[in-house]
């Protein structure tokens, strides 16, 4: 086979990676792989500059962008929606165990998410953490003692109650058969 293709492959498979991950650095290594096939076009049989090269341009992409990347995002009139998102309250459109992912509904935006609670379905949660693409959420006024374990059962002046592990909230309401 031909050394372009492998290259060709590289990068598209790097490509479709970057494009799940969402962090930039992978799209960067694509095109330098597709920098080193083009390169295989000219010369074929100089696989190590191939290499160098592709890597030259993979590592200044990523040198030279972060800073730009930090004023973009530091320039009047950004917005990254997903920095505000931590304290807000969202529902889970498909449960999570503790160490699975779920779903969860915040604002108009879907996320990925995990807790160190069991939540179900239509659970009222709040954000307790964002990373580049999954959140960690727990039970809606629910306190823990960072082991995702609650500490009381008392209610708060907001009428939402502290939950305990029989007893949750939900985006419909209270569940069917607790008692306060």
């Amino acid at each position: 086979m031909v050394v372009w293709v492998f290259w060709l492959i590289a990068a598209g498979v790097l490509f479709v990676v970057e494009m799940m991950t969402l962090t930039f650095y992978l799209l960067w290594l694509s095109i330098g792989a597709l920098v080193a096939g083009l390169l295989s076009l000219l010369l074929p049989e100089a696989i190590l500059f191939q290499v160098v090269l592709g890597s030259l341009v993979a590592l200044g992409l990523t040198l030279f962008s972060k800073p730009l990347v930090a004023k973009f995002r530091n320039s009047r009139g950004f917005k990254d929606t997903g920095t505000d998102i931590v304290g807000r309250q969202g529902i889970v459109t498909e449960p999570i165990e503790p160490g699975r992912y779920g779903q969860v509904k915040v604002g108009g935006d879907t996320w990925t998410a995990t807790s160190l609670q069991t939540l179900g379905k239509e659970d009222v949660v709040r954000v307790l953490k964002r990373g580049t693409a999954i959140i960690e959420v727990e039970l809606w006024g629910a306190r823990t003692d960072g082991m995702g374990n609650c500490c009381s059962s008392s209610c708060c002046s907001s009428g939402v109650h502290w939950i305990n592990s029989q007893n949750r909230t939900t985006a419909a309401g209270w569940r069917s058969g607790t008692s306060w």
